[in-house]
């Protein structure tokens, strides 16, 4: 399996992989040209050259990022997918000089083997509810929040060479 940043041609398997977990009321549907929009915030797995998962990590504010659109291919899941992913997803954030990252699951137990930690969403800055607005549960949102905090030893160190 190759995970790797999105390009172009994984415009519509990453638009598929989205909007089939949107169907199952598992995430918020995306356009089509929405994905095009944010395809930069994309990371997908790729197996035997087709898409087997997606992931998108978007900096929300200077210490915090999000982790969303989190889908994996139906035959291809428990296999590693969705763990490589947020995995990539972590290490991009790290890499950009962001502490914190946190996602709003339905599926805590996951994220949770991953190193993430559950967080009241009140605790979350406003800025984040920004897709809220557009989910019909907005009231009765099922979703948790949690959050991870990554140690970027490359940061730490050109921050404290200043």
């Amino acid at each position: 399996m190759n995970v790797r940043r999105a390009k172009i041609s994984d415009v519509e398997p990453i638009y598929s992989l989205v909007n089939d977990y949107a169907e199952q009321d598992r995430m918020l549907f995306r356009p089509m040209d929405d994905v095009y929009k944010n395809l930069q915030t994309f990371t997908v797995a790729e197996l035997d050259d087709n898409i087997v998962g997606c992931c998108a990590l978007e900096v929300i504010w200077s210490d915090l990022a999000e982790i969303k659109s989190l889908a994996v291919d139906e035959g291809h899941k428990n296999k590693g997918v969705g763990k490589s992913l947020v995995a990539a997803a972590v290490e991009q954030a790290a890499e950009l000089g962001v502490p914190k990252v946190f996602a709003l699951t339905m599926d805590t137990g996951f994220f949770e083997k991953l190193g993430f930690a559950k967080i009241e969403k009140d605790k979350l800055p406003m800025k984040v509810w920004s897709d809220c607005a557009r989910c019909p549960k907005q009231q009765n949102c099922d979703e948790t929040a949690v959050i991870k905090e990554i140690r970027n030893p490359k940061h730490e160190i050109r921050n404290k060479s200043k």
